[in-house]
């Protein structure tokens, strides 16, 4: 019987599976606008050969690792043969919420704040939450608005924060090791049936700014970078 279609993403298709848990297909297709790749981009603006593949690497890597840390993931196996990841059911928050850690002050932190704040400036593991919604350019959401608003428990704002602070730690320590400066990232949380929160999409080279020396790279730079 073949995997049923449950919905079509810009990056990813997902599947039902028999067993109950979810299949993601890692495409190639990446956002961007006029050719050029930009995580930012809400569009779908090229394609590249391989993006799938190393996506789903760098989200084998990191979900194993965060496993095995004890912190919940809806990650269960990838297979690289066909670009796939087994995951288990999770509900998200909302219509989709995406949720930043800020080592240093840059991009869309600078824009808002740049009044009070030095470019680069070293930042305490801030994290911010965003509605993903294109419309109204994601805006941000505060712990008591998303109370508020029925979307999360005090409880679970707070379990996402918590893990958020772990898994940049995690992820930083790791790019640390390679001479790499992790500035920001951006992750997706879901929960369980028991309200339980957990880690869920991917960690890729496309929702993070790594610097070296200074200078920002491209993602898939990155990407490459981080596999020799």
């Amino acid at each position: 019987m073949a995997n049923k279609l449950v919905y079509t993403g810009k990056t990813k298709n997902v599947f039902e599976l028999e067993n109950g848990n979810y299949l993601l297909k890692f495409k190639d297709d990446v956002t961007g606008k006029d050719g050029v790749f930009d995580p930012g981009e809400n569009s779908i603006g090229l394609t590249i050969e391989g993006v799938g593949d190393v996506n789903l690497r760098m989200t084998d890597y990191f979900f194993q690792k965060i496993n095995a840390q004890g912190i919940r993931t809806h990650f269960v196996k990838a297979n690289f043969e066909d670009t796939t990841m087994e995951v288990l059911p999770a509900k998200v928050f909302g219509h989709g919420l995406e949720v930043i850690c800020r080592y240093k002050a840059v991009g869309s932190f600078i824009r808002r704040y740049g009044e009070y704040i030095e470019p680069g400036t070293d930042l305490p593991a801030y994290v911010e939450m965003t509605f993903k919604n294109d419309e109204k350019g994601d805006p941000l959401v505060t712990k008591d608005g998303l109370v508020v608003l029925g979307i999360m428990t005090e409880q679970q704002y707070d379990d996402i924060k918590e893990m958020t602070q772990k898994i940049t730690k995690i992820v930083a320590d790791d790019m640390k090791e390679k001479g790499l400066d992790l500035y920001d990232i951006k992750f997706e949380f879901g929960y369980d049936a028991e309200g339980n929160v957990m880690l869920i999409d991917e960690i890729a080279s496309g929702n993070m700014r790594v610097y070296k020396d200074g200078e920002y790279i491209q993602p898939m730079d990155l990407s490459e970078m981080f596999f020799k």
